[in-house]
């Protein structure tokens, strides 16, 4: 790890910041972890510059050497594992267990992925058209293939809560395609991210191809994303910075991709049996144990038929006061702090407000008598009423709302009212009627009785949670033009 003030990662060296630094802080102790550069306009076109530069020549890498880069990458990533996970876990405030499994390995894994994505065809061949002759040419038969083309310039905006297990899944396929990347992080949490610019130049990345920027406020993306010199921009967080963000990269038609927020809703059906509703408990209960409910996918949302409605409230209020909050450093610990002192005090407002409205506060809903850190206990909130702010909004903390129904149709209406559509769930012992109530579901994504994912899937949400898909093959879509090249045959 770096023992030297952090510059930004720009051209293949460090640049030391015109504005100086500013603390990152770990979430758990309070304390500065490290600081980070502050950017100013010139240190983001410096970067742009810098990428655009390398684009030439990184387009036209063969993509076996493209592939072999990121494979090396991956490998440098698994190596270095031991001395990122503590940066990472101190900077972000993730549990220890969350660091060491779902951190590094997830990075190194998407770097891996998209390696064999490199090598994936990018033709698509299509027939020949006869086609007549006409003022504009000659007739004939006429050949055509579409061809998938690296974008340009990326600009790669990330979110706090997973900073470069999420900026691999962004960069990876961006790289694989031929594309060039100026990243941005999370402000909270970019010193991990900032490790990487070492690490990509070693596995043999050319100088150029990967930038990282930083600051302590939003006028470092909003000047990424209003550069001319960009041409796409992936962005991870919260709806409303996406909608600026939208309009921003809308005055030079900048391609964008969009993974927002998500106010997940699990549906528990009445036919669910007694294996099904533990099922639905646990997957639930991931809301707490996983992060801190500081995941866009998280079913924060559990819709029950009133028949089995005060069993899963019951059930759930036993897991959420079974959990352990804590130091994340220790082992024992389930449910380690928010991101911030302004995270925090932002999901307690939130609820608040529903005990003010008349909502059943079930467990949580105090502060925990931690000496310091962002803590929020595991909260469980019932008998809200679907238009309830705490049941609309996404708090992103570990808060879930019980909500009961009476039918199908009742789940379908209170799963589909909010801004919303990332992540949804179904809990039934029939999985057949499950597969169709997916479809009536107005979300990117629907999980069968798990809350598991699949790697290969399209991952992207409905209505305000976002605009385009990544994931798997769909991630080198998503990074790539299509060029359509027509000729006589």
């Amino acid at each position: 790890m770096r023992t030297e003030p952090y510059g930004h990662w720009i051209g293949g060296r460090w640049q030391g910041p015109a504005q100086g630094h500013y603390p990152v802080i770990n979430p758990a102790t309070e304390e500065p972890v490290g600081h980070a550069p502050e950017s100013d306009g010139a240190e983001i076109a410096g970067a742009v510059a810098a990428a655009g530069a390398a684009y030439e020549k990184w387009s036209r890498t063969d993509p076996r050497e493209r592939a072999a880069v990121l494979d090396r990458i991956a490998d440098l990533l698994t190596e270095r594992g031991k001395d990122l996970v503590p940066l990472l876990q101190a900077e972000t405030g993730a549990t220890l267990r969350i660091a060491t499994t779902m951190q590094v390995p997830t990075a190194a894994d998407r770097f891996r992925r998209y390696a064999r994505g490199a090598l994936e065809p990018d033709v698509v061949p299509l027939a020949p058209q006869p086609v007549k002759a006409s003022p504009l040419a000659p007739g004939g038969l006429i050949g055509a293939a579409a061809v998938r083309r690296p974008v340009g310039v990326v600009g790669c905006i990330t979110s706090y809560n997973f900073p470069i297990v999420n900026l691999a899944g962004k960069v990876a396929p961006a790289l694989a395609m031929g594309n060039t990347v100026v990243a941005k992080p999370a402000p909270q949490d970019p010193l991990g991210c900032l490790e990487l610019g070492p690490i990509l130049q070693e596995a043999g990345l050319p100088d150029g191809v990967f930038n990282v920027v930083t600051g302590s406020g939003a006028a470092v993306g909003e000047a990424l994303v209003a550069h001319p010199g960009v041409d796409m921009v992936s962005f991870t967080g919260s709806t409303a910075v996406g909608k600026r963000i939208a309009q921003s990269a809308g005055e030079t038609m900048k391609r964008t991709l969009m993974e927002l927020g998500g106010k997940g809703a699990a549906i528990v059906l009445e036919d669910a049996d007694e294996k099904v509703v533990k099922s639905a408990i646990g997957a639930v209960g991931s809301t707490w144990s996983f992060h801190s409910g500081q995941i866009c996918t998280a079913p924060t949302r559990v819709l029950v038929h009133r028949s089995l409605y005060e069993k899963v409230v019951a059930g759930l209020r036993h897991y959420a006061e079974a959990l352990t909050v804590g130091d994340p450093v220790d082992n024992s610990t389930v449910v380690g702090p928010l991101i911030s002192a302004a995270q925090r005090d932002r999901v307690e407002a939130y609820v608040a407000g529903a005990r003010k409205a008349g909502a059943r506060i079930v467990a949580g809903g105090e502060r925990p008598a931690m000496k310091t850190g962002f803590f929020v206990a595991p909260t469980l909130i019932a008998d809200a009423d679907p238009a309830m702010t705490v049941a609309q909004e996404e708090l992103f903390g570990p808060v879930v709302v019980a909500i009961p129904f009476d039918d199908e149709e009742e789940a379908v209406r209170i799963a589909n009212g909010t801004p919303y559509g990332l992540y949804d769930y179904v809990f039934s012992a029939d999985a057949g009627r499950a597969w169709a109530l997916a479809a009536r579901l107005r979300s990117g994504n629907i999980g069968i009785n798990t809350v598991q994912r699949h790697p290969e899937t399209p991952f992207g949400g409905f209505k305000e949670s976002g605009v385009g898909r990544d994931g798997g093959s769909f991630g080198l879509h998503a990074y790539s033009e299509l060029q359509s090249v027509v000729w006589p045959s």
